[in-house]
């Protein structure tokens, strides 16, 4: 009698030995792979953090201008790791029930890095973007019973600044300033911004009626604030004669 055949067990191991190397390549793969997630993630997270202290930086240097307080010469410095400086055409208006009777080139200046953006506006300094920002300064406006006190630091750059990349910046100011008042009225005080929401939100706690448009046709929306009464306005806005020295 023939022995039996032994084919099947050999088949068997060899069939045994090709799923143990298919799975220690599947395990391989899938450690690579979550090797290069963990790398991404950790990317990303230095990345973000790098982005977050640009932007507190810059937060710090527009709140430093001061344009309120300050009078003359000053610098301020921005150093940033990997950002973009640059100077955006903004104004500030002044109407009554006739139209526009003041406007102020007021102009901002805005820190992007990454994700986190932060502007300097009309002595307000906002960080976030048009869904979500705040306001780390608030505007120096005021509202009282039958006075409405309105300051608007206006950005003059001699050419726009557009400032990119990793760098030092140094913000040179000079401050001047000019006072007027308006005879009693009802005024209504309308911002260009990319960012109406804190803007929106201020002007409503100094008990004004919001809404937003485009006032002059040129594309960019303003908050426009409608103050109720009769209302002196005094109007003072603090010229800043900025040069960038990158």
């Amino acid at each position: 009698m023939s022995p039996p055949e032994r084919r099947p067990e050999k088949s068997a191991t060899r069939e045994r030995a090709q799923s143990h190397v298919v799975g220690v390549a599947l395990l391989l793969g899938v450690t690579v792979v979550a090797m290069a997630a963990v790398t991404a993630g950790v990317g990303s997270t230095v990345d973000a953090g790098v982005a977050r202290a640009d932007a507190d930086r810059a937060a710090d240097a527009f709140a430093n201008l001061d344009a309120v307080s300050r009078t003359g010469p000053g610098t301020e410095r921005v150093e940033f790791a990997d950002g973009r400086l640059s100077t955006v055409e903004r104004d500030v208006r002044v109407l009554d029930e006739d139209g526009v009777v003041r406007e102020v080139d007021a102009n901002a200046l805005v820190f992007e890095a990454g994700d986190r953006q932060v502007s300097y506006l009309a002595g307000a300094v906002v960080r976030g973007d048009r869904g979500n920002a705040w306001f780390v300064e608030d505007p120096p406006i005021a509202a009282g019973d039958d006075s409405l006190l309105v300051g608007a630091p206006a950005v003059g750059a001699s050419d726009p600044v557009a400032v990119g990349g990793r760098g030092r910046v140094d913000l040179a100011v000079d401050v001047t300033h000019d006072r007027e008042s308006l005879p009693a009225g009802e005024y209504r005080l309308a911002v260009e911004t990319a960012t109406p929401r804190p803007w929106t939100a201020y002007f409503e706690s100094l008990g004004a009626t919001v809404d937003t448009r485009d006032v002059d046709g040129d594309g960019v929306e303003s908050v426009v604030a409608t103050f109720p009464g009769a209302r002196r306005l005094h109007l003072v806005v603090h010229a800043l004669g900025l040069e960038v020295d990158p």
